[in-house]
């Protein structure tokens, strides 16, 4: 079966994904150097998608001035929604877009064209729909389908009743039909979730199939997380890792050591003595100082590393300064999101956009430091700064 036309569902914020959501929606986030929402649009493309519909809401002035009315000369049509009231809620607000059949899909999760591919060539129009799942052990904090001899005979939201869930991955084939499900479902906490929806197509008899997958899915629930979504991209080759691919645009000191795998990107600067990697991701324009190490990090563009600094295990923000002789160590360490603290954690510490680093700070594994933060020399960081604040020695 041939789909042309794609939903994707790029309206929410990911506030567990704080401090680094406060200027930007979560799929504008960088996995490597490029957002999430640019590799999700890659993949489609790859898949055979000559239509992209997108729904933007939260900062969605984001999305619109990257991308624009046009990607890789495929049409760009954006939906608004004006309240982030759920996936279905969502979804519902771009049904007049679109014309018969059509793909649905998470736009701030990475998922291969290979999964596009499998629930495309599964899906016939004696469905309601059709759903993608992997084969993964643990699906409590995403969603989980329940399938026998190909069919869906549950699909739920973070599953928690220990019943063998698969996980779904959140790439659907949708008839005219299955929006009438959708729209049809209860809200729940003042939200209309697309997995609603289905469940309502299954409890009233609809054919719902789903198609197991082996394809490339990953997500970023926590800030920490981000780090792991790059080691992954390099790992399996999503990205190349190779440390001569993403030199030919940037400036490197013959003095300094590029360990891969990395992925440096354009304008990007490295002075002498600097160690770079591994598992490191530079976005556009970043800067990294003499004899500064830089280590499983996502650094995103326009940032500068002073010299002597180290910065281990850190995801920073736009235009952030750490300045010279400035030490993150690494994890674990104690991180806290809102009420809750996550303890043993992989990270040195977040900086969000534009915060200022003095110099000769010492991090405390797990901190959390908001935008537009001034960090006075000398300074030691742990636990959670609220963004806009000055911070004194």
């Amino acid at each position: 079966m041939s789909i042309d036309s794609a939903i994707v569902l790029a309206a929410g914020e990911g506030t567990r994904l704080r401090p680094l959501t406060r200027n930007r929606p979560k799929p504008m986030l960088p996995a490597a150097t490029k957002p999430i929402l640019e590799h999700v649009f890659n993949q489609l493309i790859d898949a055979g998608i000559s239509e992209l519909v997108v729904v933007v809401g939260y900062r969605r002035e984001r999305v619109q001035s990257y991308f624009g009315s046009t990607y890789r000369n495929v049409p760009i049509s954006y939906v608004v929604q004006e309240k982030q009231l759920g996936t279905g809620h969502a979804l519902l607000a771009a049904e007049s877009e679109v014309t018969g059949a059509c793909l649905a899909i998470n736009g701030d999760q990475i998922v291969d064209s290979r999964i596009i591919g499998d629930v495309v060539r599964a899906h016939d129009s004696s469905a309601a729909a059709t759903v993608a799942y992997l084969h993964r052990s643990n699906v409590e904090s995403y969603g989980g389908v329940l399938v026998e001899d190909g069919l869906v005979t549950d699909i739920v939201e973070n599953p928690r009743d220990g019943r063998n869930y698969r996980l779904n991955a959140g790439v659907y084939v949708l008839e005219p039909v299955a929006f009438d499900g959708v729209r049809s479902a209860r809200s729940r906490n003042g939200e209309h979730l697309l997995v609603d929806g289905l469940s309502t197509l299954v409890d009233t008899g609809e054919i719902v199939r789903g198609v197991a997958s082996e394809g490339l899915w990953t997500d970023a629930t926590y800030p920490w997380d981000l780090l792991d979504v790059s080691a992954e991209l390099f790992e399996t080759g999503f990205v190349n890792g190779d440390p001569e691919i993403g030199d030919r645009e940037a400036t490197i000191h013959d003095d300094a050591v590029i360990r891969g795998p990395v992925v440096i990107d354009r304008d990007c600067a490295i002075g002498p003595g600097a160690v770079v990697g591994p598992y490191v991701c530079l976005g556009e324009n970043a800067t990294i100082g003499a004899n500064a190490v830089v280590e499983r990090s996502v650094v995103d563009a326009d940032t500068t590393i002073g010299a002597n600094a180290t910065v281990i295990e850190c995801v920073t923000g736009t235009g952030v300064e750490i300045g010279p002789g400035s030490t993150i160590p690494g994890g674990p360490g104690d991180v806290r999101v809102g009420d809750t603290v996550y303890e043993d954690e992989a990270l040195g510490a977040l900086l969000a956009d534009r915060v200022i680093d003095r110099g000769g700070i010492d991090y405390v594994p797990g901190a959390l430091v908001g935008p537009e933060t001034d960090i006075e020399t000398g300074t030691t960081v742990r636990g959670t700064l609220a963004g806009g604040t000055e911070v004194r020695s």
